[in-house]
């Protein structure tokens, strides 16, 4: 069974979504900062955002999964 990955669904396909996704976790972060709160959502809106810029920007396939190549001769008989 093939395992769910951010990067396979097409939602994120994007940059500016993903771009945008980061960037309001990163104004979360400096809400929590602000704040001084210092507690349980500060790490939580850090690590969210760790995990964001990994997933979308260091581990996202530089180049888009291309389809198999389609047979031009038909299906087989």
């Amino acid at each position: 069974m093939a395992r769910a990955r951010e990067q396979d669904h097409p939602f994120y396909k994007p940059l500016w979504r993903r771009v945008m996704i980061v960037i309001v976790i990163a104004l979360w972060l400096g809400f929590e900062l602000y704040m001084g709160s210092g507690g349980i959502w500060l790490a939580v809106a850090a690590g969210a955002l760790a995990y964001a810029v990994y997933t979308f920007f260091i581990t996202w396939p530089k180049d888009a999964p291309k389809d198999s190549p389609k047979d031009d001769a038909g299906p087989a008989a």
